[in-house]
């Protein structure tokens, strides 16, 4: 690969993950619409973006697995195949039961997509350009969501949630075609075999606890139940970590818990936890507070949102180039500040608040995050040996998604929490939910102070995977003792 050029195969797969994600909050307006066209209430409505967290969570473990059975080809194709398949199942869905399953199956591929680039980008990409690679791929990622509400307000003034698949469907073809015909094969693919004992327990243990999380910040007064099926998913993912730790010694771990030996790697696993807990916190209650309390449509609400999300996606490469000339301190630690500034000017909230300091605020806090999350990861995935690229990438998409639905559960249940006890103290309505919004972001700025103590901690550059990190793990070889997928491809050699 010559310097200073992003690989072909990177382009392409981030264009696929673009189209994907977009369509992940595309959603995030249409559920009005699901309501009246459906005949369902609003907590079935939520279903059609907790399905989609449920399988997330429940196909990601498996992930790790899969990219190293098959070539890179194949996962594009089964994962783009797959996507598309649930898209147009939901385009045409005659019922909500349907649409449940559709957006399951699209789900499923979506899951497949992430892992699949990050494990792709860390094989191909030599580590000198990895920061500059990681921030063109951190402006496709961010732009999608940004892009997602507003895209989804527009098409939702013209015609029926139904656009939202049918405009997606012809997109995601083109570019799996496209995909199809210029996507090379990376590496080698191994022969192992999966304990499905592992897979069951992880789907239940993941599943269950994002199923029970999502409960918890449900307005229904399901928050007991949540509670029990949390406590229950945690549960069955301390079984699952159990016989991972088994396999570790004799099979092939479904999820290889290794990585968690390598102090980098768990360092940065937990900072972009808790960040990605914050800006999904963020995301939830800013449309709340501008559409039910400040009166926007949705299409207003995704404008104002928009320019903070281009602006992260827009830095991306900027930050990825002063992280491979300068390394992760200069702007891990700002960034990790910035982000608890901007949420605690989100405690300020009011029904008299500026829009443009609501937008400099949310732009504040895309920018820190900006300036996290892209040195963080390359910082992590950095620290593994390339056999364990694909269980690495598998396990952050995995706690990504608990992470969203903590993030959701806790900032949704704060909130109405302390609503209904002022409105049963006698206080009115809306002066009740601003009170409690302003507690849930209180609560969302006391966690990201987490990151600033972990920030603090990460190393500026990793010298080499196994050289900076002195874990038990950094020296062991794949656990069936055969070369990892793309292990065969150096940074010399790219």
């Amino acid at each position: 690969m010559r310097a200073g050029r992003t690989p072909t195969v990177v382009r392409l797969l981030v264009l696929a993950t673009f189209v994907v994600i977009l369509n992940e909050t595309i959603m995030i307006n249409a559920i009005p619409r699901l309501m009246d066209s459906l005949r369902i209430t609003e907590q079935s409505a939520q279903w059609v973006s907790t399905a989609f967290m449920l399988t997330m969570a429940a196909v990601i473990p498996v992930t790790g697995w899969f990219l190293q059975r098959v070539t890179t080809r194949q996962a594009y194709a089964i994962a783009m195949g797959v996507f598309l398949a649930g898209t147009a199942l939901s385009a045409v869905a005659p019922s909500f039961e349907v649409l449940l399953l559709g957006r399951v199956v699209q789900a499923a591929g979506t899951a497949v997509m992430m892992p699949l680039l990050m494990t792709t980008l860390m094989v191909v990409v030599p580590e000198h350009d990895r920061g500059r690679v990681m921030g063109n791929v951190t402006l496709a990622i961010s732009v999608a969501p940004a892009l997602g509400p507003a895209v989804s307000g527009l098409i939702l003034q013209v015609g029926s949630w139904r656009l939202l698949f049918v405009v997606v469907l012809p997109i995601a073809a083109l570019v799996t075609l496209f995909g199809l015909r210029r996507v090379e094969n990376i590496g080698d693919p191994q022969v192992s075999s999966i304990d499905w004992l592992s897979v069951g327990v992880a789907a239940l243990g993941f599943g269950g606890l994002v199923y029970g999380l999502s409960l918890i910040g449900d307005s229904g007064g399901r928050a007991g139940l949540g509670i029990g099926i949390g406590v229950a998913g945690i549960a069955t993912i301390a079984v699952f970590v159990m016989r991972q730790l088994k396999l570790q010694r004799t099979g092939v771990p479904l999820m290889d818990l290794r990585t968690l030996g390598h102090r980098t790697y768990g360092l940065s696993l937990a900072l972009m936890s808790v960040g990605f807990l914050a800006m999904l916190g963020s995301m939830i209650l800013l449309p709340l507070y501008l559409q039910n309390l400040r009166g926007l449509n949705p299409l207003e609400t995704g404008l104002l949102v928009m320019p903070g999300g281009l602006v992260m996606g827009l830095l991306g490469p900027t930050v990825g180039k002063a992280f491979d000339r300068f390394g992760s301190r200069p702007l891990v630690l700002p960034g990790s500040i910035g982000m608890v500034l901007a949420l605690c000017g989100f405690t300020q909230v009011s029904m008299t608040m500026p829009y443009w300091q609501v937008l400099g605020l949310h732009a504040l806090l895309m920018v820190s995050l900006a300036a996290t999350f892209t040195p963080v990861f390359t910082l992590g995935m950095g620290a593994l040996p390339p056999h364990l690229y694909s269980h690495g990438s598998s396990m952050l998409g995995t706690l990504q998604q608990v992470a969203a639905a903590f993030g959701t559960a806790l900032v949704v249940t704060v909130m109405s929490t302390r609503t209904s006890h002022l409105v049963a103290d006698g206080v009115a309505a809306v002066p009740a939910q601003v009170s409690g919004m302003k507690l849930a972001f209180v609560v969302a700025a006391a966690l990201a102070l987490v990151t600033i103590v972990v920030a603090a901690k990460l190393p500026n550059r990793i010298t080499g995977a196994g050289t900076q990190d002195h874990g038990s793990a950094d020296a062991d070889p794949p656990a069936d003792g055969h070369p990892g997928r793309g292990e065969p491809v150096t940074a010399n050699e790219t």
